[in-house]
């Protein structure tokens, strides 16, 4: 659907406290448009670092570690677990404890030093163990492995927060009514996460490849001082809100609490008598998840002693309001975050792609194009996507319309689902197509960039409309949990990848038939294994519809705000 300007902010604020939390800052002229770019630099300068270690990373344990494949197979699964896992962690510690900037900036120290040691292992001899010297490999492959675990929690601490932190920046003034400010914030954010993640793949790992690994590893590492001094030099300008005690143990209590208020029975009656964080009022929670109420509901006869000055002494029996809203939130939007998973899986399918560029005539003139740089399509792409949607779609439509307008962001993300669903039907035809073709070596790799292409305008769509759609619906306090679902809806999904992968090769290989996911691609059928992936996205297009109808209007859906026009 398309919203028109004038509806509730996409990302307002919660109450009149937030208000008060942020005036101060407003007198003083802090946060607004002159911060971002000292937050998306860091940011941008981070993931170039990051981004720039891990592609070569199979090569290097190999070549300088003389691993074997399966254990350099294992030492990659359980640090790309652990660099999109991390990010829940901090948001954690973020959003009860440390708050946002603090956040980024341990982060970005902890993943500095760990870039340090990586590249410390380029300079010294013997922290490059041989089949000849067992006896030092142990210690030295903790040493490795210290390096990679520093870079894993740095950069969780950079991603969890960085986002929300940015958003932040942008409630002050008018920014903070205007939801079209915030929905272009979050697509040029995603465009920075692009090219910094284009420019790493390229320039970063051209550098390892033919200036070799000391200078290769060394260049990510001046990256991420870089990014320190960035973030750190705009500090006094920042907007830096106040984190919350124990945002997870809030959760556990309303669970707690509801639990043990499970005899009390819930009424519509005016007479109930609810816990708010100001006191006791008769204003009922939502309506939603009804059953997690009875954690504030008062009752005289159960509660007489768990008060004292209008605050609860026992918070394990009765919680307030705002926590009670706080967990339903966070349990209301898991639904849509689960839908999310099918379209990773399928953008996780990369390794494919690249035997089929393999097999196919990629030369242009006399030069002839990596296999594996054709994801960098996809990259440009979601860039392309962003500056059509910001710059002639919505334009557009707003002229036709005569008013500014917005596509809401459960629009999007459906859209960016079906997106997915259409790549892999192409990317089943074309690898038919590549199969039945007598030379398939002269087939020109040019038939790979629609489904390169569709990637990315499915990406783009869905992932920076999840993105609005956490931050709109989830609680300030949650921000950095909501930075972070992304992360670990990725992280899941190469794990379903990985299952999805194991069950077709084990059933398709069944009576000594070649398997469809084999190593030689013209032996294999990769066109059946796409077509089940385009089953699964077409059932999992049908779950997103039933969820997003379920889930009902968003905030910004449900209310008209006095309305405010774009810069």
């Amino acid at each position: 659907m398309i919203e028109e300007e004038g509806q509730e902010p996409l990302l307002e604020l919660r109450s009149g406290d937030d208000d008060d939390d942020h005036q101060d800052n407003d007198k003083n002229n802090k946060g607004g448009f002159r911060t971002l770019p000292f937050i998306i630099g860091a940011d941008g300068l981070e993931k170039m670092a990051t981004f720039g270690v891990t592609p070569n990373m199979t090569i290097y344990l190999m070549a300088k570690y003389d691993m074997g494949m399966a254990t350099v197979s294992n030492v990659m699964f359980l640090w790309s677990s652990a660099i999109n896992f991390m990010p829940i962690i901090w948001a954690i510690l973020s959003d009860s404890f440390l708050g946002q900037f603090y956040t980024i900036g341990f982060g970005s120290i902890i993943c500095f030093l760990g870039l340090i040691l990586l590249w410390a292992t380029t300079l010294f001899p013997n922290t490059k163990p041989h089949r000849s010297d067992e006896s030092g490999t142990p210690q030295l492959f903790v040493f490795l492995c210290g390096a990679l675990g520093l870079i894993a929690i740095g950069s969780g601490g950079v991603r969890s927060s960085s986002i929300a932190f940015g958003a932040n920046q942008l409630r002050k003034g008018n920014f903070k009514k205007a939801s079209c400010v915030e929905d272009s914030y979050f697509g040029w954010y995603y465009v920075s996460y692009t090219f910094s993640a284009l420019v790493a793949y390229t320039c970063v790992v051209y550098i390892q490849d033919n200036l070799g690994w000391r200078v290769g590893f060394a260049v990510p590492a001046l990256l991420m001082l870089v990014a320190v001094f960035c973030f750190v030099s705009a500090s006094p300008w920042y907007i830096k809100p106040d984190s919350k005690t124990s945002l997870v143990t809030d959760l556990v209590k309303v669970v707690v609490a509801s639990y043990r208020n499970r005899h009390f029975k819930q009424s519509d009656a005016t007479d109930v008598v609810y816990y708010h964080k100001n006191g006791l009022s008769n204003i009922p929670p939502s309506r939603k998840l009804r059953f997690l109420n009875k954690a504030c509901m008062f009752d005289e006869e159960t509660h007489h002693d768990a008060m004292a000055n209008g605050i609860a002494t026992n918070s394990w029996n009765l919680c307030t309001v705002d926590q009670v809203e706080e967990l339903k939130s966070l349990l209301r939007v898991l639904p849509i975050w689960s839908s999310g998973m099918i379209m990773y899986v399928n953008i996780c399918q990369t390794s494919f792609a690249v035997l089929q560029a393999a097999s196919m005539n990629r030369k242009i003139s006399s030069f002839e194009f990596p296999a594996a740089s054709f994801t960098t399509f996809t990259a440009l792409s979601v860039i392309i996507w962003v500056i059509l949607y910001e710059r002639v779609f919505l334009p557009l439509a707003s002229r036709v319309r005569g008013r500014q307008v917005q596509i809401s962001a459960k629009t999007r993300m459906g859209f960016g689902i079906f997106l997915s669903f259409i790549t892999m039907l192409v990317t089943a035809a074309v690898e038919s197509i590549r199969r039945a073709v007598p030379a398939a070596a002269n087939m020109s790799a040019i038939w790979l960039l629609p489904q390169y292409c569709l990637t990315g305008f499915g990406e783009a769509s869905n992932v920076i409309a999840q993105s609005e759609f956490y931050f709109s619906e989830l609680p300030t306090s949650m921000w950095s949990i909501a930075a972070s679902l992304n992360g670990i809806g990725l992280a899941v999904a190469n794990l379903v990848a990985s299952f999805i992968l194991n069950t077709v090769d084990m059933i398709s290989k069944e009576g000594g038939l070649e398997s469809w996911i084999s190593d030689d691609i013209d032996k294999g059928r990769y066109d059946y294994y796409y077509l089940i992936l385009a089953g699964l996205s077409m059932a999992n297009l049908v779950y997103y519809l039933v969820c997003s109808s379920a889930y009902g209007p968003l905030k910004g859906e449900t209310s008209l705000a006095e309305e405010e026009t774009c810069p």
